[in-house]
């Protein structure tokens, strides 16, 4: 719970239904909030409530329109900052732009650290996020950064699932911890898929480290995208003998001909979370979603009685 009085929780145009269950959960409602689209493409967002001398939180993932999610949130940063607002903490359970955290070709843009320094001029006092692409970058930003995580959650809910006949697998040699976390808890061994990534969305997978053959494997990322590599990897998992293939993510963008790929029955199950609501395409028995409303809400709840955050994850 948290005092209405002192907090405010407001959600713009994504993930509604995701703050509305943060803010039940803190026993308060969303605040109500203008927003509007003009036909020439600006935006306005503007708070219908005070917020002086209060925490304000905004729910918003920046997911397809990215660019639209995204100055939502810096349009309201700046109504905010200019309502005298005490604290603005900004929950963006999806970071887009995450990607481009590095130069790895001449001339190339660091855009994830374009974005902390856009969300920090704009206002943020925090950013609250869920598993982000690469952990540094919680180095990009000049404002608080609190990084939770899925994995716990994903993890138990493949706890009573599994047997000693299943293997956690990396889709690729950059998601080794996080599979690594996975497989720990579920005192799984762990095999890694040795891929190249050609381009953006392309990947070629090499070789498989570990041994599939037999096994039900399941395949955990950060999240998926177009599927390609996905789709891919499980191919070559079955290739090489595994049995069944399962995958996990926390965060679904599905884009293009991902629901094609991941429900052409490659996948016996897709899991992911509701950090970017489900579109109408991958609504199948086969896909569950885990909602991190509890996590996010325990967050906040947390910030506002000046308790750690790590502390959500004590019971896990």
């Amino acid at each position: 719970m948290i005092d209405s009085r002192r907090a405010v929780i407001y959600s713009l145009s994504a993930n509604k239904e995701l703050a509305a269950d943060v803010a039940n959960r803190l026993g308060t409602k969303v605040s109500p909030v203008q927003i509007n689209h003009f036909a020439d493409g600006e935006i306005l967002c503007v708070p219908q409530t005070s917020i002086r001398e209060k925490d304000v939180y905004i729910i918003q993932s920046t997911y397809n329109p990215v660019t639209e999610n995204l100055f939502e949130i810096l349009v309201f940063l700046d109504a905010l900052k200019r309502a005298s607002a005490r604290t603005i903490n900004v929950v963006i359970p999806y970071f887009g732009y995450a990607r481009q955290d590095r130069k790895s070709k001449p001339r190339e843009p660091i855009t994830s650290r374009l974005v902390a320094d856009l969300l920090k001029t704009a206002g943020a006092t925090r950013v609250i996020t869920i598993d982000l692409h690469a952990a540094q970058i919680q180095g990009f930003f000049s404002c608080l950064v609190d990084e939770l995580t899925a994995i716990p959650e994903i993890a138990n809910y493949f706890r009573g699932k599994v047997n000693d006949n299943f293997v956690v697998v990396s889709p690729d040699h950059g998601g080794v911890n996080r599979a690594r976390r996975v497989a720990e808890r579920l005192n799984l061994p762990l095999a890694i898929i040795d891929k190249r990534r050609t381009k953006p969305n392309v990947a070629e997978v090499m070789n498989i480290v570990g041994d599939v053959e037999g096994k039900d494997c399941l395949m955990v990322d950060d999240m998926i995208d177009t599927a390609g590599s996905a789709n891919a990897g499980a191919k070559a998992l079955k290739a090489n003998g595994a049995k069944s293939v399962r995958i996990a993510c926390t965060h679904g963008v599905f884009s293009g001909p991902a629901a094609e790929r991941l429900l052409d029955g490659t996948f016996d199950e897709v899991v992911t979370t509701n950090t970017i609501p489900l579109p109408e395409k991958m609504k199948d028995p086969r896909v569950h979603v885990i909602n991190l409303a509890h996590i996010i809400a325990r967050a906040i709840e947390n910030i506002e009685a000046g308790d750690p955050v790590s502390d959500i994850y004590t019971d896990k």
